[in-house]
């Protein structure tokens, strides 16, 4: 983390906070709005669902390789400079893909968008923590993460009712609006600090080994939860049994659910970390081999989505909170690092969630993630005997990872 001074005054930072929450809410929103109106894209551009699906697996593809290289540019760039900079890219990208005339303007748009988001994942959490005292920063991770939760509940599908009542360009110009206002609040709102002044930081408890298994449950976490979620939807219609119209009402309740697990891990981050990782991973794992075990009945079915939808919100951000505590180097190195594990699992799952939906079935993909999501389970609770702590002559020599 860079270490840019808090604002002067409370308030300022809360306000600051709010509009980091909001730059979350907007590039989440901003990166799935295509899966929504993938097909109204298609039409009017003149191309298939397939060759628009590129522009998503581009999308994180980019986040996926530019965030650690991009973070060690900008190390002792200060926060407000390098936020101002990254959000006035996204601006730029979501115009031109607003005005795209042709796919090959589009996919240059979406690449310069998830450049921006590639830096901005790895600074987001650390300018916010610094903006409040160490002992509060469990909390600060949550409030922010907040905005991540509401996205997919309300921005996606506004946007996307948008784009196909108004046409898919406007959705694109009001996020771009959205994102300027943003800007120019965190501009006003973040503390301005030299070059000069701006120094690395590692983590609270650095400890090398304990970011790496962090690293690795969370690829298998993740890869775990979205073999499972990517395909939810057939899932529910055929192996549970929902009809179409059903789905929208049961997917946005999930989303609920996550919102509500953000705030209720928010109140343990601080006291329990490690606990605060564990149980929501538990939650998962039970989750999915509830869907799997009693899917075929709707109750149980819309109980375990919830529950998954909860489990995953929480889970995701312990694991920026526990990540901030061990970066045994830089902590917005360690940051890029976990967005990027975030991604390949994200992409690991939806892949290997379509190879088994071909082949052993639907069905099969809720008992897949549950067994992913126990190895990773299993990983974190052996961690004092798999990741020994570092010793201190260690920690003091360590550089950025």
């Amino acid at each position: 983390m860079a270490s840019d001074h808090a604002p002067t005054t409370g308030n300022r930072a809360t306000w600051a906070l709010v509009a980091l929450g909001m730059a979350t809410f907007i590039y989440i929103t901003v990166e799935l709005l295509p899966i929504g109106l993938l097909t109204v894209m298609a039409a009017d551009l003149h191309r298939t669902p397939s060759e628009m699906g590129l522009i998503v697996t581009g999308y994180a593809a980019v986040v996926v390789l530019a965030s650690i290289p991009l973070t060690r540019l900008a190390l002792r760039v200060p926060r407000r400079t390098l936020l101002a900079v990254t959000l006035g890219a996204l601006i730029i990208g979501t115009l031109l893909t607003a005005v795209a005339p042709s796919y090959p303007v589009l996919l240059t748009a979406r690449l310069l968008t998830a450049l921006t988001q590639a830096l901005f994942w790895s600074v987001v959490a650390t300018t916010a923590i610094g903006l409040f005292p160490p002992k509060e920063q469990g909390r600060v991770v949550a409030r922010l993460a907040i905005g991540n939760s509401i996205a997919p509940v309300f921005g996606v599908p506004a946007g996307t009712w948008l784009g196909q009542q108004a046409g898919w360009r406007v959705s694109f110009v009001v996020m771009a609006v959205l994102a300027l206002v943003t800007c120019v609040a965190l501009i006003a709102l973040l503390p301005a600090v030299s070059a000069a002044g701006v120094e690395p930081t590692r983590g609270s408890a650095p400890d090398a080994r304990r970011y790496a298994l962090l690293v690795a449950a969370t690829v298998i976490g993740v890869t775990g939860f979205l073999t499972a979620y990517t395909y939810i939807t057939p899932y529910l219609e055929e192996v549970s049994g929902f009809a179409p119209q059903a789905l929208g009402s049961l997917l946005f309740a999930s989303g609920v659910a996550g919102v509500v697990g953000t705030i209720v891990v928010g109140a343990h981050l601080d006291r329990r970390p490690r606990a605060a990782l564990i149980v929501p991973l538990i939650v998962i794992t039970g989750a999915l081999l509830g869907l799997y075990a009693l899917g075929t009945a709707r109750p149980p079915a819309a109980v375990a989505l919830c529950l998954t939808g909860l489990s995953f919100s929480a889970l995701a951000t312990a694991i920026q909170n526990r990540t901030l505590q061990v970066a045994p180097g830089s902590t917005d190195i360690a940051s890029a690092g976990i967005s990027s594990a975030f991604n390949v699992g994200i992409a690991s799952g939806s892949l290997l969630g379509g190879v088994l939906i071909d082949g052993p079935g639907t069905r099969s993909v809720a008992l897949t993630g549950a067994l992913l999501t126990s190895v990773a389970l299993v990983a974190l609770l052996s961690e004092r005997w798999l990741a020994r702590p570092a010793k201190p002559a260690d920690a003091e020599t360590a550089v950025a990872c």
